[in-house]
């Protein structure tokens, strides 16, 4: 064994204080991939003042939209892998590999999981003076006369036309969709009795359903939500094991050091643990918070992936 001498010490401890630490960036930055104003946005604003308390630095929100959201992941996938950057993004995530024909990046490659923050289930509700009560009113009508029922979706190849698309295939009926630009848009013409029915998250339909205009009539979560306890699941509808979630998560660029992740993870999951900002999500988002970290993330990912990217390609649905 080589004797350690006082000059060798000395040696190494230069060397390891002249290692490169990883550097802390003075600002990090939460990339939205979509506009202002919806449920994405209206979380990384929630997520903002207590990281930037807990990781003592700078953090400021960036809203970049295109292409379903393939343009502000592309952006954050080529970002320094240095903690300056990440994802805030949704459940449309999962779907740009298989509706994109030439997608700005490989969503699984590019981009590390960080956090599942929470999911909400996807709900199909029809307009009040539409006879329609329950989803096998939506399917007898269709089996009477092909097309004859429209439905509105905030855009082609969301999760839910995609959805929709699933439940039309399994009952053999064909259901007419109608996409919109937007929750807003579509909500209006559904309201407005143009459209006959509405498949949009539940954050997108429950501040509807106290004025009257709309009736909720199958939810897709595995589970009846407490405020829709009289409005059947998918599953009990007849569809097995079929749900349609929303959900929300963190991604980083791929490189990122496990260090960074966990760091990112630990703050997100302290901030959004606190009373106000859990009731906040629970109310205006309808979100079962998960707040599970980078493995389940990942795995969760795949999934979803695998799942929603089969109904595009089998369906051949485009943007």
């Amino acid at each position: 064994m080589k004797k350690l001498t006082r000059r060798s010490m000395l040696a190494a401890s230069a060397a390891f204080v002249a290692a490169p630490a990883i550097a802390q960036p003075a600002t990090t930055t939460l990339v939205v991939p979509f506009p202002p104003g919806g449920s994405t946005d209206a979380l990384a604003r929630l997520l903002q003042p207590g990281l930037q308390e807990r990781l003592k630095r700078n953090v400021i929100v960036e809203n970049k939209s295109g292409a379903a959201g393939a343009i502000g992941a592309a952006q954050v996938a080529k970002s320094a892998a240095d903690g300056s950057a990440f994802l805030v993004t949704f459940d449309s995530h999962a779907v740009i590999p298989a509706i994109l024909e030439k997608p700005p990046l490989d969503i699984e490659k590019d981009l590390a999981s960080v956090f599942l923050v929470g999911t909400a289930p996807y709900v199909v509700a029809a307009n009040a003076n539409k006879p329609y009560r329950n989803f096998a009113d939506v399917v007898a009508a269709c089996r009477k006369e092909a097309g004859a029922v429209k439905y509105a979706s905030v855009g082609i190849g969301t999760l839910g036309h995609l959805a929709m698309t699933v439940l039309g295939k399994r009952s053999g009926v064909e259901i007419t969709h109608v996409p919109y630009r937007g929750g807003g848009p579509a909500m209006n013409d559904v309201l407005g009795g143009h459209v006959d029915l509405i498949a949009g998250s539940a954050a997108l339909i429950t501040p509807q359903l106290g004025g009257g205009g709309i009736r909720p009539i199958m939810q897709m979560g595995r589970e009846r939500l407490p405020n829709l306890k009289d409005t059947e699941t998918a599953i009990e509808a007849g569809f097995p094991d079929f749900t349609a979630l929303a959900w929300w998560g963190v991604f980083a660029p791929a490189a990122t050091p496990p260090a960074i992740i966990a760091e990112m993870a630990a703050a997100v999951k302290d901030t959004l643990s606190q009373p106000d900002a859990a009731k906040r999500l629970q109310e205006t988002q309808q979100m079962k918070l998960e707040l599970a970290g980078a493995a389940e993330m990942h795995a969760f990912l795949k999934q979803q992936v695998k799942f929603w990217g089969d109904v595009v390609r089998e369906n051949n649905i485009r943007a």
